[in-house]
């Protein structure tokens, strides 16, 4: 029987070609190669078993190679030969994790001083660099800066926050990333051929989630996988080996979600903690699962690090869960997440995030689409406006034109104008049950997101207050007239300076917009000079027009509408004179304590 030698170790890249997914690096480094443009000291960061000390031995091996075949190495050259049977003179290695005081450090710079035998160089590579002590960072600065011609420094590590600044100057730093899910499955499938091992698309995909990154890590899992599959790699078998749930529990989880059977969906999750899964891990897992579909509803789904058949099944699912399940599902994920380190009964916190899920499910089936609106709690009538915003189509503004029309609605309005008359004539002390009144309650406490189905908070108002039979148009005109108030133009003229000081007193800084402002019927024009002060106007749009309808006594709703106009230009004072005046105009002991205090304009 012949000894078995680990995957990571029998398939270790020799040459800069096979080293998997650091291209921009082993690019770099093959024309610094070929260039003969060397630096005396390099540092390799990044995450474990991502090709760091590999990377330095084929580097170390190719510069000293007599006859390199561009910027590989021949492995042919006697240079080649001692390196690859581990009998070279010219590489020496060091692990700074149980070498790193001083007089390590020492016996390394006495190291250094000694001329190569074969080839022109000495490479020093150092591992874990950042696991060497304060005291022995300080004695290798001077040689790490100025070495002899002959060395060459390959410092490697996974913290690179931990090495001081000043060895990081004297270094030449490259960046090593995760492996990608995609290239890990490629170079698990080229081993798998090569060993003579049968497997399936998932339970490739699988190890390589499951290594995070690390390449080591996934070939000691594959090994573990052949050992437990006896070379026939099945998914359920892989999964049952690497102890993560496998895909299909998801994905079986997630219909049930969607149909709202929270039932059956708390029988699975007791079956998956039978098997010895914690509740975080499942919880963990179903809110990357949610995410992955999340992505695949659109372009983002090359975010999703999967490849072959289980991308498509993510593909096929996402289809049928809409935005707002996936966006409230992973929310619901998310917060029980934190709090579940901290709970005494984290299976219950788990129940509780799956039912709510299961709520959303059934909200989503749900056919009548007045069950999607959600309650709000009763505000006073002066405070609770009602928002809806038209952003005009491009052909309707010019091009150097922005515009955007947003109407209050007092809710004052919105329920004496769909109060119905025969109500209103009841005694307070013995109402009686009507048929208007649901549809009452709703326009005056509930509304529905607008993003649900495209539509407004205004025009779903209108649907929950309205009886079944669709409005004619003149009902619909007159309902639309008894929100505004026929006088609010004359009112707004009348008291238009009022209003602007009003508006201004709590924000000054929209001077520029309500010095041009024109009223015309119920709508507030204005013209801004920039597109950051229509965001700011607009962040505050409705504390604007509640103010203006206050000021002015307007009883209904109001419009504005915000024009981008990078002609108009601010009537500040720009001479000194101007400015005195100005201040002394708003504030006229400034004077006094001019001449008080004895002093100059400047």
């Amino acid at each position: 029987m012949s000894e078995f030698i680990v995957s990571a170790r029998k398939y270790r890249p020799a040459t800069f070609a096979s080293v998997v997914g650091q291209q921009s690096i082993t690019s770099t480094l093959k024309n610094a190669i070929e260039r003969g443009q060397l630096a005396h000291a390099y540092l390799f960061c990044g995450p474990r078993g991502v090709g760091k000390t590999t990377c330095a031995r084929i580097f170390a091996k190719a510069i000293n190679c007599m006859n390199p075949n561009g910027a590989e190495a021949c492995n042919e050259c006697e240079s080649c030969r001692s390196f690859n049977e581990g009998r070279s003179l010219n590489i020496h290695e060091l692990d700074a994790a149980s070498n790193n005081s001083v007089d390590d450090i020492r016996a390394l710079i006495e190291q250094v001083r000694i001329l190569p035998q074969i080839g022109k160089y000495s490479l020093f590579i150092i591992d874990e660099v950042h696991m060497l002590s304060q005291q022995a960072f300080n004695a290798f600065l001077k040689t790490l800066e100025e070495p002899p011609k002959h060395a060459i420094f390959i410092l490697a590590t996974t913290e690179k926050h931990k090495i001081i600044p000043t060895i990081l100057s004297r270094c030449q730093v490259y960046d090593f990333n995760r492996i990608k899910v995609e290239d890990a499955v490629n170079y698990l499938k080229h081993i798998a051929q090569q060993e003579g091992v049968s497997f399936d698309e998932e339970s490739l995909n699988l190890i390589a989630q499951k290594a995070d990154g690390g390449m080591r890590d996934a070939l000691s899992m594959f090994d573990k996988a052949v050992s437990f599959c006896n070379s026939n790699l099945q998914y359920k078998e892989v999964a049952q080996t690497l102890n993560v749930l496998d895909y299909d529990t998801y994905f079986s989880m997630t219909e049930l979600l969607l149909a709202g059977d929270y039932t059956t969906a708390l029988i699975r999750f007791d079956e998956v903690l039978s098997k010895g899964f914690s509740p975080q891990t499942f919880m963990s897992g179903l809110n990357q699962h949610m995410r992955d579909l999340l992505m695949a509803k659109g372009p983002a789904i090359s975010l999703i690090e999967l490849t072959g058949t289980l991308l498509e099944r993510y593909r096929q699912q996402a289809t049928q869960c809409n935005t707002e399940f996936l966006f409230g599902a992973i929310s619901i994920l998310t917060e029980a997440d934190g709090k579940i380190k901290q709970s005494s009964n984290q299976r219950l916190l788990v129940e509780l995030g799956l039912m709510k899920i299961a709520g959303l499910g059934k909200k989503k089936n749900n056919a009548d689409p007045l069950e999607e609106v959600y309650s709000l709690p009763e505000l006073p009538n002066s405070v609770a406006p009602v928002v809806t915003a038209i952003k005009p189509t491009p052909a309707q503004v010019p091009a150097t034109t922005v515009a955007e029309r947003t109407t209050i609605v007092p809710a004052s309005v919105v329920s004496s104008k769909e109060a119905p008359s025969e109500q209103a004539s009841q005694p307070h002390d013995n109402p009686q049950p009507t048929q208007e009144q649901p549809s009452q309650r709703i326009s005056t406490s509930t509304v529905r997101r607008s993003s649900l189905a495209g539509l407004s908070i205004s025009s779903l108002l209108n649907n929950a207050t309205a009886s079944n039979v669709e409005p004619n148009e003149e009902q619909a005109k007159a309902k639309e007239e008894a929100m505004y108030d026929p006088q609010s133009e004359s009112k707004l003229k009348s008291q238009r300076d009022e209003v602007v000081r009003a508006i201004l007193e709590e924000r000054p800084r929209f001077i520029v917009a309500f010095e041009k402002m024109e009223i015309q019927g119920h709508t507030i024009t204005l013209e801004v000079p920039s597109q950051t002060l229509y965001e700011e106007i607009m962040r505050s749009k409705t504390e604007i027009l509640l103010t203006a309808a206050r000021t002015a006594g307007v009883n209904g709703a109001l419009d504005l509408n915000i024009i981008i106009n990078e002609q108009v230009t601010a009537a500040r004072p720009i001479k000194l004179e101007d400015r005195i005046k100005h201040m002394t105009e708003k504030n006229p002991q400034l004077m006094e304590l001019k001449k008080i205090l004895d002093m100059e304009y400047e």
